[in-house]
């Protein structure tokens, strides 16, 4: 990786949620190790805290908060300054597994406000500026969720599978403008997302198969390096896809 000031986003800057750990933290050390001046957003501050503090070198502003709320977009909005070149939707929680017939309102809300509809709203507070600049490039997070029905339970399953929805719509509205969007579709991560089992419905059925079909589990970085490939002028000619990212589970 380049030192920052030189590389792919050198002049850049990005947005990049879930900052604070896994993924995102990995996402927003690459790009700043490339050049870019990064916003970090994460739900916690001591997170984003140490963050900085580790990497003193880089260019990276943190803005703590829930990215779902419309306080904390116009505070990453501010950090921006204006300009945002990149942006790296990471943000994402679980759903216990939970399948249809056992999930509850909370979960389902929940999920949905974060993985979906977090994104929905940063998005469209940034593609104006992207669109006047006459660029940019979005990455959301799916999952292997978005791709099958034997990944997670019906909440995280079914809001990964709107992520996707969602990144083929804006590709479509706004390619002609210059602004390309993607998504990762990523397998097991290493990551602090709670991915416990709160089902005995699901560990009978999902159980037998994660334990002979799904791949060893990826370091984040790995992920990192995804992104930021589909953010950067490297990938110029692809919007609209999803990239599977998962040690080969799309293909099983």
């Amino acid at each position: 990786m380049s030192t920052n000031g030189t590389g792919r986003f050198a002049g850049k800057t990005a947005i990049v949620t879930g900052a604070g750990s896994g993924i995102g933290k990995a996402t927003a050390l690459r790009l700043a190790s490339e050049g870019a001046r990064v916003v970090g957003s994460d739900i916690s501050a001591e997170r984003l805290t140490a963050l900085v503090e580790e990497n003193p070198e880089l260019d990276i502003v943190t803005v703590a908060g829930d990215v779902s709320s419309e306080e904390t977009i116009a505070a990453v909005l501010e950090a921006a300054g204006g300009r945002v070149d990149a942006l790296a939707n990471i943000a994402g929680i679980m759903d216990g597994f939970l399948p249809a017939a056992e999930v509850d309102d909370a979960t389902w809300d929940r999920v949905f406000t974060v993985n979906v509809t977090a994104i929905m709203r940063l998005s469209r507070a940034v593609l104006p500026l992207m669109v006047a600049a006459g660029g940019g490039a979005i990455v959301n997070v799916s999952s292997e969720a978005g791709l099958r029905g034997s990944a997670a339970g019906a909440a995280y399953t079914a809001s990964k599978h709107a992520v996707i929805g969602l990144t083929k719509s804006t590709s479509v509205f706004y390619a002609p403008n210059g602004v390309r969007t993607n998504a990762v579709a990523p397998g097991g991560v290493l990551t602090n997302v709670d991915g416990a089992f709160k089902s005995q419905l699901a560990g009978e059925r999902l159980g037998p198969i994660m334990q002979t079909n799904v791949p060893p589990v990826a370091e984040p970085e790995k992920l990192a390096a995804a992104i930021t490939w589909l953010l950067s002028d490297d990938s110029a000619n692809i919007s609209g896809v999803v990239l599977a990212s998962d040690g080969g589970w799309s293909a099983i």
